[in-house]
């Protein structure tokens, strides 16, 4: 299959590439708004627990089987986790491994093209926020967001005043499937490669920028640089007690790392057998903590602090979208060379969204080529039929972004939880800790702790599931009652249970297909 011959160019490419799937718009959109509506300091030390106990133990068990799939023949997470979870259940419920990144795809590359938009505008003069009080400054940044987005219709995205958002839509989409097409050393690889640098040098920028304002309002002297350092790292212990705390950071985890995605499974199939995934699974992690809470955290939060106060801080920074759209164009509107640093933000917010997006795109092109046995042309174009139709579903349904907001928790979040589970389990308990453990340190430049093997096998899944039934009970029934309230809501189930038909059928077929060509796609055969 001619996905056999793809390789990664070099060690550190991987480590680029996965560090580039896992920083994206969580690190500077999702990450502030959690932090500021989760009490600031009081979200770092739920968040740092999480880290240790979810992140690192799920990253590892995907890099590793994911390593050892690959080295069975294999590239896509139905397959992967097959052959390590032995038998057709955990295959099938592999197939959330092809819905959560195709899913996601849909309505994230949208997302990535506003980046673009609000980088053109920048670029070429500023949104022009006007008017001496923050109030109206809010008003009418809100009023920009709601234009590019076309939230306040469905079917509006396609009207003639939003023809610059639709080419960059058009643009953002095209080149995402030219890179993905180019495989992995000469797309996925190469745009990492270039983009992350660049990202650590306009976040730099802007950060250096935001460290050294003064105070705006003399008549506010308490809005400065240390008092939003202060709300990020001091903590609120009262907070601590809120489960929803615990919960909002477990899911960041989630979302930065992009564990549970089916990514890094895919990514690590491409590795030879000796290919160090402990220091590499350990060295993207840190690359994506340092984007999202050295460079995320501490230039939003300040810089609305600054120009915004705590408590209008808080509240503007308090939702995904509305810390990047909406809170910090209203700071650049203050800043001196505003829009430069604007600019300059919303250029590295669209860079590291593509370095996500490509990431999502290669573990479903890889399902393609392996299931129906599709040469790397045909299965791009599939691929870009398949998600064209999603992404236009996304613009349509516009309104309130209703039709994001779903697929975003039911797929984004909620789905995420059952794969991350799925991959604990197979590691720990059904591939097994010990001979888990020995597979990961083949050729690996460092061991993992041995601690990890007791909290990778009991303590994150007990933990995964705390969180799981915590996030059900205080999010499931409010988002079911929508279903019957909002219609918009029930298109977007019917697309996701349409996705989840077509890649199990498409699982079934290449499941026979590759049996008759002798392949253990059960995990029968020891290695």
């Amino acid at each position: 299959m001619a996905q056999k011959e793809q390789s990664w160019g070099s060690r550190v490419g991987v480590i680029l590439a996965v560090a580039g799937s896992a920083v994206g718009l969580g690190n500077f959109l999702r990450f502030p708004g959690n932090a500021a509506q989760n009490g600031g300091g009081a979200f770092m030390i739920p968040y740092f627990t999480a880290l240790i106990l979810l992140g690192f133990p799920i990253g590892w068990a995907e890099w590793t089987i994911g390593r050892y799939g690959g080295r069975k023949g294999f590239h896509s997470a139905p397959m992967i986790l097959g052959v390590v979870g032995k038998g057709r259940v955990a295959r099938y419920l592999g197939v959330t491994g092809v819905l959560v990144p195709l899913v996601v795809y849909f309505y994230y590359v949208v997302i990535e093209s506003w980046c673009l938009q609000y980088a053109f505008k920048y670029f070429t003069g500023g949104l022009g926020i006007r008017g001496a009080a923050v109030a109206d400054q809010v008003a009418a940044s809100t009023d920009t967001f709601a234009l590019v987005t076309a939230q306040r219709a469905d079917g509006a995205m396609f009207h003639a005043d939003h023809m610059s958002v639709l080419v960059a839509f058009l643009a953002t989409f095209v080149l995402n499937l030219y890179f993905v097409h180019r495989g992995l050393s000469k797309g996925v690889e190469l745009v990492c490669r270039y983009a992350m640098p660049v990202m650590a040098i306009c976040g730099l920028a802007v950060l250096i920028r935001v460290m050294t304002l003064g105070t705006p309002d003399p008549s506010h002297p308490d809005q400065n640089v240390l008092t939003g350092l202060g709300f990020m790292w001091n903590p609120n212990f009262s907070k601590l007690s809120d489960a929803k705390t615990w919960m909002a950071a477990a899911g960041q985890v989630f979302f930065t790392l992009s564990v549970g995605f089916g990514v890094i499974i895919n990514y690590a199939s491409y590795l030879k057998k000796k290919d160090d995934v402990v220091l590499s699974g350990l060295t993207a992690s840190a690359t994506n903590e340092f984007f999202e809470v050295a460079l995320g955290g501490m230039i939003t939060i300040p810089a609305a602090v600054i120009f915004l106060g705590l408590a209008l801080a808080q509240k503007t920074t308090g939702g995904t979208f509305s810390t990047g759209f909406i809170a910090l164009p209203v700071v650049f509107a203050h800043m001196p060379f505003g829009v430069v640093f604007g600019g300059l933000w919303f250029f590295m917010l669209f860079l590291a969204a593509i370095t996500s997006s490509l990431s999502m795109l290669q573990p479903v092109r890889a399902f393609l080529m392996e299931t129906l046995d599709l040469e790397g042309g045909l299965a791009t174009a599939v691929l870009g039929a398949v998600t064209f139709v999603g992404c236009g579903f996304v613009m349509f349904f516009s309104k309130d972004l209703i039709a994001l907001d779903t697929l975003d928790f039911w797929v984004g979040t909620f789905v995420i939880f059952i794969l991350a589970a799925l991959q604990l389990v197979a590691f720990g308990w059904i591939f097994g800790i010990d001979r888990g453990f020995a597979e990961a340190e083949h050729g690996a430049l460092m061991r993992i702790p041995r601690i990890f093997k007791f909290i990778m096998k009991y303590v994150a899944p007990t933990y995964l599931l705390v969180v799981f039934v915590m996030f059900c009970v205080q999010n499931v029934p409010s988002y079911v009652r929508s279903l019957s309230e909002t219609p918009i809501a029930v298109y977007s189930w019917l697309l996701i249970l349409g996705a989840i038909a077509v890649i199990a059928a498409v699982t079934v077929l290449g499941s026979r297909r590759l049996r008759a060509r002798g392949m253990d796609i059960d995990g029968k055969e020891e290695v």
